[in-house]
């Protein structure tokens, strides 16, 4: 079987396959101890990164340029590694159910090439048994090979936080399981080799996928609860801000806050374990619930600018609003299930006309995944409203005073998503803010 001291030296090489948010920064790390290909089936995203260049922005330019390995959109490099990491999406499907369909496709590329004594871990979200009961009959069957005779499997899930430069691939402890005690050695010793924040082995692969998809369902239960809580706040005519900064003096008060809850994880993980709780016969009403709450956000936020708008008097048909950011968070260029769109929406079906500005945003993803068309910031001036739903740091930057200047008459109506701008300043500068 598969030796940590044949990918130390290099006689065996480790393939990750899929590039992206996640794949990327772990083959990168892994490049500077063992011999790496990089395997994306995007044609487009290989010529990218061999030109030296990352859209994600998780991997610098020189990171990149120091990284010695190879990439390939073609397959076959799979037949030369050994060990074989799975980093591909695990979206859901329109009607919130796994679509598993990029993990076992995956699955196929590594059982075509799969060699004997080899290894193929998993970092994707999954719910707990996708690893044994999906992915390991594909690769049985595209092998022709048996695991734990001929191969073995692992499961390590992906933490990573796009965006975030403090807790990066390095810093954030590793769990990792195998389909046996010699695989789930192995795997401390590889990951041990790039993550010296630490290696957490668990008995079972199970373990592994339920730690992680239990991960993100923790915290998209807490924010759930800030985002029901702002509404009642904003009943009672009281800042939610205020009373969350009161709250917080507490020792144990969790420090989450209201808003929109989009992305690849937290808006995505909880399908997983629902799903496979209404397949056991299991109907899990916290979870869904908390998932109901957040989905309807963007209505929420979307229908308080109309009721200021009407504050304000003025019309509401034909009135023009400008949104800022439409990336699921911050200074990061990633649209994947951006709930934004829901705000967008929401305002197009009042009528109004929606400008929408982005700085990191691809504006030929845009287009093609949510009809969005972005616009320069020079185009928003004269709108009726303003919508800061992603506090980029350009917005930051701008300040709230920037900002009120894109609208036309008084007051300047402003809807601060993440609640950046105070109350105070507000005031000051006459704007009608509204916070979440």
């Amino acid at each position: 079987m598969l030796s940590y001291e044949a990918l130390r030296s290099g006689k065996d090489k480790i393939a990750v396959i899929g590039l992206g948010y996640v794949g990327l920064p772990l083959a990168v790390h892994l490049s500077r101890f063992f011999s790496v290909v990089g395997y994306d089936r995007s044609l487009e995203r290989i010529h990218e990164l061999t030109s030296g260049k990352d859209r994600t922005l998780e991997v610098s330019d020189e990171e990149l340029a120091n990284a010695d390995m190879e990439f390939s959109s073609e397959p076959d490099v799979l037949a030369r590694c050994r060990l074989i990491i799975v980093a591909v999406p695990t979206p859901i499907d329109g009607h919130r159910i796994p679509d598993l369909r990029p993990v076992c496709s995956a699955s196929e590329a590594a059982g075509t090439y799969l060699q004997k004594g080899a290894c193929v871990v998993y970092e994707s979200t999954v719910y707990p048994g996708v690893t044994e009961d999906v992915c390991v009959p594909i690769l049985e069957e595209t092998s022709g090979l048996t695991l734990g005779r001929d191969f073995t499997v692992g499961y390590s899930p992906e933490r990573i936080n796009p965006g975030d430069t403090e807790h990066t691939l390095d810093k954030i402890v590793k769990v990792v399981s195998g389909s046996d005690d010699g695989t789930t050695d192995l795997l401390t010793r590889v990951y041990g080799a790039v993550v010296p924040a630490g290696i957490y082995p668990v008995t079972s692969i199970k373990v592994a996928e339920a730690a992680k998809v239990i991960e993100n369902t923790q915290r998209d239960l807490n924010i759930a609860l800030m985002n029901e809580l702002a509404m009642i706040f904003d009943k009672l005519g009281i800042d939610t801000q205020e009373v969350l900064n009161a709250a917080g003096t507490k020792w144990n008060f969790l420090p989450f806050r209201p808003g929109l809850v989009g992305g690849h994880c937290i808006g995505v993980d909880p399908y997983y374990l629902t799903f496979k709780a209404e397949a056991l016969g299991y109907h899990p009403e916290m979870i869904l619930a908390g998932r109901r709450i957040n989905d309807g956000m963007g209505k929420y936020i979307a229908e308080r600018a109309i009721k200021l708008l009407i504050k304000a008097g003025k019309q509401v048909r034909a009135a023009r609003a400008a949104v800022l950011g439409v990336t699921f968070k911050e200074n990061v260029p990633d649209l994947r299930n951006t709930r934004v769109v829901d705000i967008i929406r929401e305002l197009e079906e009042y009528g109004l006309e929606v400008l929408v500005n982005d700085p990191f945003a691809d504006p030929d993803e845009a287009r093609k995944y949510y009809d969005v068309d972005l616009v320069e910031m020079d185009d928003l001036s004269g709108v009726d409203v303003v919508i800061v739903a992603v506090m980029h740091g350009t917005y930051r930057d701008l300040g709230l005073g920037g900002i009120a200047r894109l609208v036309s008459g008084s007051p300047a109506i402003v809807v601060d998503v993440k609640s950046a701008f105070a109350r105070k300043e507000a005031e000051r500068l006459g704007v009608l803010l509204d916070r979440i």
